[in-house]
């Protein structure tokens, strides 16, 4: 690997930035339990309010769509703002402008505007951004050592509030009730409320600012360097390419194949109970086990870890092409594929951390994250037709496999090419 693989804090931490260190995770956790509880509590109902705002199912998809794509949007502004002005104030930004998002579509739907409803979920995807920005919080005081583990600790922290959100709809209808608000809607006061906190959590809480500390202490012992933008980094540096690569279409495969399970589910008779089990365990694959990956990542290396993370993928998509409408085999499957997910995103998340010095990973972060947004957002709109053209098992899912199977290959091409600098 080259030589911009370690930030300057990364192998000779002072003792107050490890103190410090531990008080930042403290803080992410508790903004991402708040921000999983607001993204939980209304994910659920934006594709029943599509419908019901657009006159059409058709339309349902596109809640996932344009929160995916809001949180595409953002990644790189906020990652910019975290460059000028810290984690601090680039994650309680991030967190208020999803909280606007929810007021907004409480508003969408008090006047029975569907674009509107669409802008406002392409805010609340802001919260999906912040979330992910969060991880990467988590590294900017870390060493080397334990970089992996503190990111996959964040990152696991998510499923407390993916878990307790959507339980919140059935008290989010008494509460809009009592609030007079429409339909539909309770649940976005519950999200209003989480991300307000979680924004206020960030701002009084990390202070000193992580990645500002970091950069002081990076000038103090090799004095100021100019910041590269995220595609120059990526033209000249192929450890980044691949970290990114993989995070991309890793995210880009979980999501095609998950987004699609439902459909399929129910097409065989699968009862609604059975669905959302199914999705809970698949997203306890993503998340539950994070913590494991994040360990094995700084105990055996970053790339070991993304190469099992890949044949889970590739395991998943197997088992999910064999299941012939079988319920137990499909939720093998997603299980599976969440685990591929966790083990790929966690490992390659690290890497992006370490690819370059502290002044360039802002910038390469943010990239990633818009690249793994746009790779998901595409992956959900292509996964429809093609199994719809193709069915859910045969060519449909080998023309998916392939997806995977590109993932590997591009993984062990870079593996390669790192071995031999």
């Amino acid at each position: 690997m080259n030589n911009d693989t370690t930030g300057v804090e990364a192998e000779t931490p002072h003792s107050e930035h490890a103190t410090l260190q531990k008080r930042v995770v403290r803080v992410l956790i508790t903004g991402q339990i708040l921000g999983g509880i607001g993204m939980g509590a209304t994910l659920s109902l934006g594709a029943l309010l599509a419908a019901e705002l657009s006159g059409s199912s058709a339309w349902s998809g596109m809640a996932a769509t344009m929160s995916t794509l809001g949180a595409a949007i953002v990644a790189v502004p906020l990652a910019r703002l975290a460059q000028a002005h810290g984690r601090r104030v680039s994650l309680a930004t991030g967190s208020l402008v999803a909280g606007a998002g929810a007021v907004l579509a409480i508003t969408a739907v008090s006047i029975d505007t569907f674009a509107l409803l669409l802008v406002a979920l392409m805010m609340l995807g802001a919260g999906s951004a912040t979330n992910l920005q969060a991880r990467f919080a988590a590294t900017d005081l870390a060493t080397s050592r334990f970089r992996a583990r503190d990111l996959s600790i964040v990152v696991w922290s998510t499923t407390i509030g993916a878990v307790l959100g959507p339980n919140l709809f059935g008290p989010g209808e008494a509460l809009g009730a009592a609030l007079g608000l429409p339909a539909m809607t309770g649940a976005f006061a519950f999200s209003l409320a989480a991300t307000v906190t979680a924004a206020c959590v960030y701002a009084l809480g990390l202070r000193p600012d992580p990645l500002l500390t970091a950069l002081a202490a990076r000038t103090k012992s090799a004095g100021i360097r100019r910041a590269s933008g995220g595609l120059a980094i990526l033209r000249g540096n192929a450890a980044a390419r691949y970290a990114v690569v993989v995070i991309a279409l890793s995210h880009m495969t979980m999501v095609a194949l998950m987004s699609m399970a439902p459909v399929h589910l129910r097409d065989h008779g699968a009862t609604l109970t059975i669905v959302g089990l199914t999705i809970s365990l698949h997203v306890a694959g993503m998340y539950a086990l994070s913590p494991v990956f994040g360990a094995l990542s700084d105990r055996v290396g970053r790339v070991p870890v993304i190469l099992g993370g890949q044949s889970m993928l590739l395991v998943a998509l197997t088992v999910a092409w064999l299941s012939d409408g079988s319920q137990g085999t499909m939720t093998l499957s997603l299980i599976f594929l969440g685990l591929g997910w966790s083990a790929s995103v966690v490992a390659g998340s690290a890497l992006v951390s370490e690819a370059v010095d502290i002044e360039d990973r802002s910038s390469l972060q943010g990239f990633s994250d818009l690249a793994m947004n746009a790779a998901g957002a595409l992956g959900g709109a292509l996964a429809g037709p093609i199994l719809t053209l193709a069915g859910y098992s045969g060519l449909g899912l080998a023309a998916m496999a392939l997806v995977a199977v590109i993932v590997v290959w591009s993984v062990l091409e870079v593996r390669a090419s790192m071995a031999a600098r």
